[in-house]
């Protein structure tokens, strides 16, 4: 009976402690610089949730070694619900890359929900003779090793998109890594490279102004940002898929009611109609998976891209 009425009042305990999250503050960890697309996203979803919650989501800029830093600040925090993280691709791939990190996405995190998903886009430079990815992929065959491909950084997402593409649809395409997104688009644009897998949302004001071409989105579908923009599986590389996604995650062991709330609010936000349109702006579909939808997908995104590093061969230093 002792341990009975013990157990009862555990579980009483908890579900208090969950009926009232939260109570004050909630960090949020955007494991990179102000302005950047996760800061930008995880800004647009704090505003609802902090409505949602009547707490404050304070965003916490944590950038540094492509996302290691605010992944290590929130895995090695307190699991009570009041320090999260938004994750991107790079915090997957970095799994695969650095051997010495003790932690992966399902390890040493809790899924809450995918909160959003947008996509790259193949453009290459104007002078580039190759108006589709069947033209472009005929003239790296024809000239191996000729094209040059532009990246934000060696293990970059970009980077590893251009990898995936260059071993389904074989071809030889030297890789170029630059310091950032910006500075590989810019030399883009001078013609010092030929081709690049952007963001499709910060590269649409170079496509309209003619100052690059856009072959194909990386996505499953069409994206609503350029809806006659093909896909490159449907453009003949069956099977290719790359998306720019967004999704919260809390640290390990966070209880399981919390996650629930959280999930619930996340979901909420998400599916109002100003945060959609908001984040449509920024190339982004809103998404709001379960927890379980989400652990999926983020082991099926591990399977990708430690294929994408195997092929690439890149390694931490």
């Amino acid at each position: 009976m002792a341990c009975a009425a013990s157990v009862g009042a555990c579980c009483f305990v908890g579900s208090a402690g969950a009926q009232a999250y939260p109570n004050k503050p909630v960090r949020l960890i955007a494991p990179s610089s102000p302005g950047s697309g996760v800061d930008i996203v995880a800004r647009i979803i704090a505003q609802p949730l902090s409505a949602d919650f009547g707490q404050q989501i304070v965003i916490d800029n944590r950038a540094g070694a492509g996302g290691n830093i605010g992944a290590e600040t929130a895995a090695k925090s307190i699991p009570n619900g009041y320090t999260l993280i938004m994750a991107t691709p790079s915090q997957v791939i970095n799994a695969v890359i650095y051997k010495n990190l003790s932690r992966d996405l399902l390890g040493e995190f809790s899924p809450i929900t995918l909160a959003t998903s947008g996509q790259f886009v193949l453009i290459v430079h104007p002078a580039v003779p190759a108006k589709s990815v069947s033209q472009f992929i005929q003239l790296a065959k024809a000239k191996p090793g000729a094209l040059q491909y532009a990246s934000a950084g060696n293990g970059n997402v970009t980077h590893l998109a251009g990898e995936l593409f260059k071993s389904m649809a074989g071809v030889d395409i030297l890789h170029v890594p630059y310091k950032g997104s910006g500075p590989a688009l810019t030399e883009l644009m001078g013609g010092q490279v030929q081709a690049m897998f952007a963001n499709i949302a910060a590269a649409m004001p170079a496509i309209r102004s003619g100052k690059v071409n856009a072959l194909a989105s990386s996505g499953a579908k069409r994206t609503a940002i350029a809806p006659d923009l093909p896909t490159i599986a449907e453009s003949g590389v069956a099977g290719y898929e790359v998306a720019a996604w967004f999704g919260l995650l809390a640290p390990k062991n966070t209880p399981r009611e919390i996650v629930a709330r959280l999930n619930a609010a996340a979901v909420k936000a998400l599916r109002t109609a100003e945060t959609t349109e908001r984040l449509a702006r920024e190339g982004m579909d809103t998404v709001g998976s379960s927890p379980n939808d989400f652990a999926a997908y983020l082991q099926s995104e591990a399977r990708k891209w430690a294929r994408a590093v195997e092929i690439s061969g890149v390694r931490a230093h």
